[in-house]
């Protein structure tokens, strides 16, 4: 294990895009608790709807992962889906912090705030703000199957930690996707899992333990 150097500046991207080469710092952007040293796992999503599995990810990721807080970062909108049933981003905060109701799950609109668009963008803006924070970003298992779409998805990979959270039948077209391959050297035993924000990225693991079949796509699907 070994500690983790923060680069002062952002790496340029690659994939499609350039990557970020400017920060927004403006002083009204209000973060979340945070402090030197601690263990943030980020968990972002259009959480449209937020439901009890985000709850229980952010547990699982808390308790595996020794994290002291979990922030859920409500995007304006996923690049990759569909935004016509998107929920307003003012709804979407209101009822994921009435979902979260817990002291230490954060419910935070950053993206909107500091004009981001893309994960890349997100993670580079806050290492660099927040150089002695231990973050983590934490995904599903669906996600990490399709991660290589992801905007500059190695430059996430290279500057983060990952805690991938397995996903009701997700779990072979997880870890046979083309990102996995890519960092399967990177990926460290389960039962190492809480050394994961302390080790230099790129460092993943994979968490067995929730299967829950919910998703905010069957919650919209249902209520429809």
């Amino acid at each position: 294990m070994s500690a983790r150097p923060r680069s002062p500046s952002p790496r340029r991207g690659e994939g499609r895009g350039e990557g970020v080469t400017s920060f927004h710092t403006r002083a009204e952007v209000k973060l979340p608790p945070h402090g030197s040293g601690l263990r943030i796992g980020l968990l972002g999503g259009s959480f449209n709807p937020p439901h009890e599995a985000h709850v229980a990810v952010s547990r699982l990721a808390m308790r595996r992962l020794g994290l002291d807080r979990v922030w859920w970062l409500v995007t304006p909108g996923n690049p990759l889906k569909d935004t016509r049933a998107l929920a307003p981003l003012a709804e979407r905060m209101a009822a994921a912090l009435q979902v979260a109701a817990h002291p230490r799950i954060d419910v935070t609109d950053l993206e909107a705030a500091i004009g981001t668009r893309f994960t890349a963008e997100t993670i580079a803006w806050l290492t660099h703000r927040l150089p002695a924070v231990r973050f983590v970003w934490i995904m599903g298992a669906d996600n990490l199957a399709q991660f290589h779409l992801w905007q500059n998805w190695r430059d996430i990979a290279a500057a983060v930690p990952i805690a991938v959270v397995d996903r009701f039948g997700a779990s072979y077209a997880a870890t046979a996707s083309p990102a996995a391959q890519a960092l399967a050297s990177a990926r460290i035993r389960e039962r190492d899992a809480r050394s994961l924000p302390d080790r230099k990225p790129p460092a993943w693991v994979y968490l067995h333990g929730l299967k829950s079949p919910l998703s905010s796509t069957a919650i919209r699907a249902t209520a429809s």
